[in-house]
């Protein structure tokens, strides 16, 4: 397992050379996980902070800038290459910094929402408490982190087919207890958890830019180049086919802050 300055440094050259994967990735799946993530948020009176915004997807999801029913949005990220490809795509206001120290005063935003970014975020405790020091009382957090796969064999085989073409078994997120155990990370923090829901998305796997894209995504410190190009040939040549569909479980928690 990396470092926290080894992890920060994959962190930052990942995002610099593949801005929006995520994203793009995300927006290939049967539904939007980013629909479902702003749904809680869409009444919020005040600001709404998006964290470790990257491309900064959810922005279309709060509605147009000066809509007079739409909450007021904002991004921030430690990524410059993210947000100027967020710029470049109109999705503004952008802040760039760190979620371990967020330009933000005490007590002046509504909800944060939290997209896929909780089991990368370092250190996680600290970007918590920055998160509870910024939301108003009873203001609150929605995240969205990668799920277990539950009692799914075919998911199972299929994950570890993808895995076990770049060798490993799991991805070494520094975080790992803020996916399935997000609910359970923010109670100790202090948060109320009004709502813990699993769903699962489906991903179209049936061409070779298809398993790219889904290779590309992967955040895989100590993965060379020429390994992830067998990856890609190995899984276009054996695995990607027509009608394929790779599970992707998602966990929603949705916290009040005290």
């Amino acid at each position: 397992m990396p470092s926290e300055n080894e992890w920060r440094r994959f962190l930052a050259e990942f995002h610099g050379s593949r801005t929006a994967v995520t994203e793009r990735l995300l927006r290939r799946a049967d539904a939007s996980p980013y629909t479902w993530l702003a749904e809680p948020l869409r009444r919020t009176p005040g600001v709404v902070l998006d964290l470790a915004c990257g491309s900064a997807p959810t922005r279309g999801e709060f509605g147009a800038r000066g809509e007079p029913s739409a909450p007021r949005w904002a991004g921030v990220d430690s990524s410059a290459a993210e947000l100027a490809c967020a710029a470049a795509g109109g999705r503004r206001p952008l802040v760039l910094g760190d979620a371990a120290a967020l330009p933000f005063a005490d007590a002046t935003v509504a909800a944060v929402c939290a997209a896929m970014c909780l089991q990368v975020v370092t250190p996680l405790d600290a970007v918590l408490d920055e998160v509870k020091r910024v939301l108003r009382p009873g203001a609150v957090i929605a995240s969205l982190t990668p799920a277990g796969l539950g009692w799914s064999p075919s998911g199972m085989l299929d994950w570890a087919r993808v895995l076990g073409s770049v060798g490993t078994l799991r991805l070494p997120w520094p975080n790992p207890e803020a996916c399935d155990g997000a609910a359970g990370v923010l109670r100790s923090h202090g948060f109320t958890v009004l709502s813990d829901e699993r769903r699962v998305f489906r991903l179209g796997m049936e061409t070779s830019a298809d398993a790219s894209l889904l290779l590309e995504s992967l955040y895989l410190p100590g993965v060379d180049d020429e390994r992830l190009r067998s990856a890609r040939r190995s899984l276009a040549a054996s695995w990607v086919r027509p009608g394929r569909r790779l599970p992707l479980p998602l966990r929603r928690v949705v916290a009040r802050a005290a």
